[in-house]
């Protein structure tokens, strides 16, 4: 059975990526999860991952380092996890590389935290432009391929990528035009997002650097996490 290495739910949305594709496609694994730890993790995660981060998948004793990489290696082995369909699948692959390699101002100004609802600081230009691109990508897959999903009836990868930005959505009440307007909505419905982020609000660990992001982002006006 696979071995996937996790960090804390609440916050780590490269995480979130292989593990809901995996939940959602019922494609058994193993969860392993060590929580950031203050500082650097390099030392502690080389102890399983060969870049010092996470996610890892480890099959077999060989591990598989990156998400996109994850994807890709799952891909090879089982159905669905990129659209059967030739252009949806180039479409689906194009739009989770923009997400694996853009959107920084969004990453920066709206880290995760998915137990926490916050009124967020006035936007800067860069995070206008990057949820501009967000819709308008969302838009382009809903209504080329027929939706609920960006490519399509089904839920595949490139969904998985955009998992993060739903848990954003909520914390932070960013909003989108058009039909992109309900796609988070349609994510966080999905019963393998719900138990991310029921096991979020659970945790009881509280990492300074993660939590002094949030706190950067704007006006924490609820947190919805158990005691720490």
């Amino acid at each position: 059975m696979y071995l996937l290495h996790i960090a804390n739910k609440n916050y780590s949305s490269w995480s979130l990526r292989p593990w809901v594709l995996m939940r959602a496609l019922d494609i058994p694994f193993e969860e392993r999860l060590t929580p950031f730890p203050t500082g650097s993790s390099w030392d502690l995660y080389r102890s399983f991952s060969p870049s010092g981060r996470v996610p890892c998948l480890v099959d077999d004793g060989w591990a598989v380092w990156d998400s996109l990489a994850i994807v890709e290696y799952l891909a090879e082995r089982h159905h669905g996890v990129w659209p059967v369909e030739a252009k949806a699948r180039a479409w689906a692959r194009s739009a989770a590389a923009e997400m694996h390699s853009s959107f920084t101002a969004l990453r920066s100004a709206c880290p995760m935290s998915c137990g926490v609802r916050v009124e967020p600081f006035p936007m800067s230009d860069a995070l206008k432009q990057d949820l501009f691109r967000l819709g308008d990508l969302w838009n382009d897959g809903l209504a080329r391929f027929g939706g609920p999903f960006l490519a399509g009836a089904h839920f595949t990868a490139v969904d998985a990528f955009f998992a993060p930005v739903a848990f954003r959505a909520q914390s932070y009440g960013l909003s989108f035009e058009g039909a992109a307007a309900a796609y988070p909505a349609q994510l966080l419905a999905l019963p393998a997002m719900r138990e991310w982020h029921a096991a979020g609000l659970a945790e009881t660990w509280r990492e300074p650097d993660h939590e002094a992001e949030v706190a950067a982002a704007g006006t924490i006006i609820e947190d919805l996490r158990v005691t720490a």
